[in-house]
């Protein structure tokens, strides 16, 4: 008997040694992140020493495997600091993940419009962010101005970064609809839409303090009400508790064990 079980644990410890080093867990620390996390990021400051470390090791890991890349300025440390930090917050309360549909971060350095013209003379560049089809499949695109107001605003609820990362996690199943069915029980998603609905009608009835781009859609109501927990957590667990009830399950599994 011992015959065998002394190769199995040579392969265990083999798969601890050579194999276990590639997780995300397992990316080096980048220590030099934490002053700039501290001073732009609240989600980042609110963290443990242990947690803090965890998040950093979960970015290097994003920009390990992501590439990010600039128009018409010179890309800094801080944009890539600040695109991983909005892709880690959401999904931090995961034990791991990777957005295996998104390969690369455009950043532009103001809102662009539709054929992604950004020059003042462009009138109609309204666009602060958009995860790409077509030609631009599996590529986000944000406005370097929208990304840092993201960060450096805690009162305003609006948080471009954030928005953007939400659409892709809701983009999982295939579907970019507003019902996060991958991170959800089936049992709650008839209740979240049911929410949705009633908060929509209130924000086109001016009687929501969720921004009204919240009612375009059912995923733009996913993604904006995704800011707001995120960017407000307190506020909205008080002004709207089944909202940041549904969310906390969504974005934090260890939650349903308990439930």
């Amino acid at each position: 008997m011992i015959y065998f079980i002394i190769p199995l644990l040579a392969a265990i410890l083999l798969y601890f040694l050579v194999f276990k080093k590639d997780a995300p867990k397992r990316v080096a620390d980048q220590p030099h992140w934490h002053k700039p996390l501290v001073k732009y990021v609240y989600f980042y400051e609110k963290l443990n020493d242990k947690e803090q470390k965890v998040f950093r090791q979960r970015m290097a890991a994003f920009l390990k495997e992501t590439y990010i890349d600039a128009v018409g300025f010179e890309l800094e440390e801080l944009d890539q600091i600040l695109v991983a930090a909005s892709a880690v917050i959401p999904v931090f309360r995961f034990k791991e993940w990777t957005y295996n549909n998104l390969s690369g971060v455009i950043i532009y350095p103001e809102n662009f419009n539709e054929n992604l013209g950004y020059a003042d003379h462009h009138a109609d560049r309204m666009i602060a962010g958009l995860v790409g089809t077509g030609r631009f499949e599996k590529q986000m695109i944000l406005s370097r101005t929208a990304l840092y107001h993201g960060f450096k605003n805690n009162t305003d609820k609006l948080h471009t970064g954030i928005h953007e990362f939400v659409h892709l996690l809701d983009k999982t199943d295939g579907q970019t609809n507003g019902l996060p069915e991958a991170f959800l029980d089936k049992s709650y998603i008839l209740p979240w839409m049911n929410l949705m609905h009633q908060e929509m009608e209130a924000i086109n009835n001016d009687k929501s303090d969720i921004r009204s781009y919240a009612a375009t859609n059912q995923a733009e109501f996913f993604a904006v009400t995704s800011e707001y927990f995120f960017s407000r957590p307190q506020l909205m667990k008080r002004k709207h508790p089944e909202i940041y009830k549904m969310l906390e399950l969504c974005f934090n599994p260890q939650l349903k064990k308990t439930v």
